[in-house]
């Protein structure tokens, strides 16, 4: 196979230099070609102020050679390797301030280049912030827009799996494609994939170290149009990502939440300090440039949540039922006049019919 000239080149860059993004910008910004670099001498690259191990590392005759067999190897399990030079590079990321130089991609690689925003969030949400984030996802989604966050925890991976009901999404990582983290959303990736992207900077298989997370969240933010946090502390990581976002330009928004909640100490901030109040998907294509507001907004409204098939029984266990708050079996029981085996059994059906969630412990919480 015949590599392209340059990407076995960026790749190279990249296998050295992508956790050191000052030392990356210094270095491509001096020499004229990509190419140029691995000409340089060690004494040139130590001037740039390049470390001693990474310079050797850029020298060494078999980097570019190794570059090129990870590209071929990557090809082989269908990943695609994007560069910056590459016209399939996402515009939106082109143009921030810190652009990867390689983004390493699982799935459909042409959604990156549709309109997107971004959903971040606390990584132990309550019930409240669970059911937004996924309706919001959800909306957007179906809607037609690209729902990106970085696989994480809580409001990352609700945001995923509400944006698949609907339509597509990407992933942000903060390890390589080949290391799945957290390993309990494998599941949640290969879903992914099949309608989306997931996406990283990092080498294949580099692990999930603490910093590549804020380093990763400059991209959350570059592929999108809007960032919305959903539940943030006020040293919520979200908080890095707004900030982010604003640097580079991007409408930032946040969904209010309880005063005397701490999850909302970030939110309710970022809200007092100019960010978008968000309640609905509208609040959000309100911000968004003209025609593609207009496109979104002129969209017809969902109809009921409530199919017209539930049963009477099914109805009254939705009703008591909270879209912000958890409803443990044994409360449900107290309220009804049905055994705990025929509840569980219409909260099945609910489940089924996509009105409900349960939590573990036998909770339950109705879709918003």
């Amino acid at each position: 196979m015949i590599l392209e000239d340059n990407r076995r080149y960026w790749v190279a860059l990249n296998l050295v230099l992508a956790e050191s993004l000052r030392a990356a910008r210094k270095v491509v910004g001096h020499f004229p070609t990509v190419r140029d670099i691995f000409k340089a001498s060690r004494r040139e690259l130590i001037s740039l102020g390049i470390d001693e191990e990474k310079v050797q590392a850029l020298t060494s005759p078999r980097l570019v050679d190794q570059a090129s067999r990870e590209i071929e190897r990557l090809e082989r399990k269908d990943y695609s390797v994007l560069t910056f030079e590459d016209r399939n590079y996402p515009e939106y990321l082109r143009e921030t301030f810190d652009p990867p130089y390689v983004l390493y991609c699982a799935g459909r690689v042409e959604v990156l280049k549709d309109p997107a925003v971004s959903i971040v969030g606390s990584r132990k949400p309550s019930a409240y912030g669970r059911a937004v984030a996924e309706r919001l996802a959800r909306d957007l989604a179906s809607r037609g827009l690209v729902v990106v966050s970085g696989l994480a925890r809580g409001v990352d991976s609700i945001a995923h799996w509400g944006a698949l009901e609907g339509g597509k999404t990407v992933a942000v990582l903060g390890s390589g494609i080949e290391t799945v983290y957290p390993r309990e959303n494998r599941g949640l990736f290969n879903k992914i994939i099949e309608q989306g992207a997931v996406v990283s900077e990092f080498p294949p298989e580099s692990p999930p170290l603490g910093f590549h997370f804020p380093i990763r969240n400059r991209i959350i933010s570059g592929l999108s149009l809007a960032l919305i946090v959903v539940e943030a502390t006020k040293k919520s990581g979200s908080l890095i990502s707004a900030r982010l976002a604003l640097e580079q330009n991007r409408e930032v928004m946040a969904v209010p939440g309880n005063i005397t909640s701490e999850l909302s100490q970030g939110t309710n901030w970022l809200i007092q300090t100019g960010a978008k109040l968000v309640e609905s998907w509208k609040d959000v294509a309100e911000e968004l440039p003209s025609s593609l507001k207009e496109k979104l907004l002129c969209q017809k409204e969902e109809e009921s949540t409530v199919p017209p098939d539930i049963s009477p029984q099914e109805k009254k266990v939705f009703e008591i039922l909270r879209p912000d708050a958890l409803t443990h079996v044994d409360e449900l029981v107290e309220e009804i006049e049905y055994s705990v085996s025929e509840t569980l059994s219409f909260l099945l059906n609910l489940e089924l019919k996509g009105l409900i969630f349960q939590r573990p412990g036998k909770y339950f919480q109705r879709r918003l």
